[in-house]
């Protein structure tokens, strides 16, 4: 099943839009966006992966067409994320899943991956992020990520975000021409802007802690596997070399074309992430 589907998914106070992709009742993937984006990034993966999942792709709170929140510091938050996400496995009645995260994803899966609820996870690929995250990477994204950008038309988004967005790396027109259709909101004056929260950049003053959590990476169990983009400010070589060295000691692949995040939308990424997947499913 090639088409996606639209759902919105009831969780506590909240409300959360959920793209489906693959038939229902196949073995189950879940792909979790970055921190300023949303589930339709991953159309093109979940497309080529619907052949043989079901791939769950959401929009988390504060993101997409998935609600906002009253209480910023308390949910726009790692834990809160991962009992979300918990919160959308039971409403599937998901015992198990994959999970593909990229960034703020990636985050999310970790922190499932070492507490409670890492029995909900069969495995983990994380794209270009890791358990420690340098305070002047955090600086370049909070640049365009902690303000709501004002656009006259959606040619004029798109031309922001082609330039906002360059580390997801070479990308064909109509990936960029769909982040731009996915990701603005027209507001009261008829102008448009970007399609989340701005207090979701919260998090990194109210929960300075979650930038360093080497002791949480250490007790992953799960397999698990890192893509780095080559270029990135987010995940530097060093940090990626130290995760192949505790915890779960995760392979990395890199992008060489990439910086902060591999936009994982080309076919060679496709066929590399199926490799990958047939390599943790084994263990």
């Amino acid at each position: 099943m090639t088409t996606p589907r639209h759902a919105l998914v009831p969780v506590p106070d909240h409300e959360i839009h959920v793209t489906e992709w693959g038939r229902p009742g196949a073995e189950t993937l879940v792909m979790w966006h970055g921190l300023a984006r949303t589930g339709r990034d991953f159309d093109e993966l979940a497309r080529a992966l619907s052949e043989d999942y079901l791939v769950l792709c959401p929009d988390m709170i504060g993101r997409g067409l998935s609600s906002w929140s009253d209480n910023p510091e308390a949910e726009y938050a790692l834990d809160f994320y991962a009992d979300i996400a918990a919160d959308l496995l039971d409403h599937y009645r998901l015992d198990r899943v994959g999970w593909i995260g990229t960034s703020m994803g990636g985050l999310i899966g970790m922190r499932m991956a070492s507490g409670p609820l890492a029995d909900r996870l069969d495995w983990l690929i994380v794209n270009d992020i890791g358990p420690e995250i340098p305070r002047e990477a955090i600086s370049r994204i909070l640049e365009y990520a902690d303000s709501a950008p004002d656009f006259a038309t959606l040619s004029a988004a798109e031309a922001w975000f082609r330039a906002a967005y360059a580390p997801f790396g070479p990308a064909d027109d109509a990936f960029w021409q769909r982040m731009a259709r996915t990701s603005v909101r027209r507001r009261a004056d008829g102008r448009l802007t970007t399609h989340y929260d701005p207090a979701i950049t919260v998090q990194f003053g109210a929960s300075p802690e979650e930038l360093t959590s080497w002791d949480r990476y250490e007790q992953i169990t799960l397999p698990m596997h890192v893509l780095r983009g080559a270029r990135s400010d987010i995940l530097p070589a060093g940090t990626a070399a130290l995760m192949t060295s505790s915890g779960p000691r995760p392979e990395i692949t890199l992008l060489p074309d990439c910086g902060h995040a591999p936009s994982l939308s080309r076919p060679e990424d496709h066929a590399r992430i199926r490799e990958i997947i047939g390599e943790l499913t084994s263990r």
